[in-house]
């Protein structure tokens, strides 16, 4: 049997929170909320959800500070609910660690789907390994080490990084990791791509202003290549 999601949904207005939570269960996910930053992040010391949607706009500890502070002990994928998908608020909710983002008024529908296509990036695939210079990439275990260390990916960076291995030294262009990581190819959806990129260059690369590893493509996108 498949289990049930477990979502943190992290959110002051109690009409949006009580209208998501009700959706979301009636799509199958079982649901645990908070009113405040504060709330969320008590909750999360109790309870590992699976994956965490956080509202930008909160009460005393905003949204990105929220993101921060989880991002520093934890990797659990998290959505953020953000009003204007051209404000700051994206730039700087991916910065902070956000694997996603649905613009408000949120369609419980819309959000489902995002949120499925987010946990599917933590599941197992092929069986064999990839490396590049002192990075391994085990696709079984669904690890990555970099000079015999586990390094601590968030779900998508680890997607991002399985997608761009299977193609060692091609480049794909930033709808083409739309597509195949976050499962959908809106055009301003780019800086997803580039946020997530930017994230997991901090891991992966000795130097990260120096990249060796995944190479940006001008005018293209991406590529991964193995060090010389």
């Amino acid at each position: 049997m498949t289990p049930v999601p477990f979502l943190l949904l992290i959110e002051d207005d109690d009409a949006i929170r009580t209208a998501l939570e009700l959706s979301l269960s009636r799509q199958g996910h079982r649901v645990a909320t908070a009113a405040t930053g504060e709330d969320g992040l008590n909750l999360l010391r109790e309870q590992r959800p699976d994956l965490v949607v956080l509202d930008v706009m909160l009460p005393g500890i905003d949204g990105f500070e929220v993101c921060r502070r989880i991002r520093r002990t934890d990797q659990l994928p998290i959505i953020l609910l953000t009003a204007r998908s051209d404000d700051i608020d994206v730039v700087v909710g991916l910065e902070s660690g956000a694997d996603d983002y649905v613009v408000k008024p949120v369609q419980g529908r819309v959000l489902d789907a995002r949120i499925r296509a987010v946990l599917r990036r933590g599941e197992r695939e092929s069986t064999d390994s990839a490396t590049f210079g002192n990075v391994i990439i085990d696709r079984s275990a669904m690890t990555v080490t970099k000079g015999g260390e586990d390094l601590q990916l968030t779900p998508t960076e680890l997607r991002l990084l399985l997608e761009l291995s299977r193609r060692p030294g091609q480049a794909l262009s930033r709808q083409q990791l739309l597509r195949l990581v976050w499962e959908h190819d809106y055009l301003g959806d780019s800086r997803l791509v580039d946020a997530c990129v930017q994230r997991l260059r901090a891991k992966v690369e000795d130097v990260p202003s120096s990249p060796t590893l995944i190479r940006t493509v001008r005018g293209v996108g991406y590529r991964l290549d193995s060090p010389q």
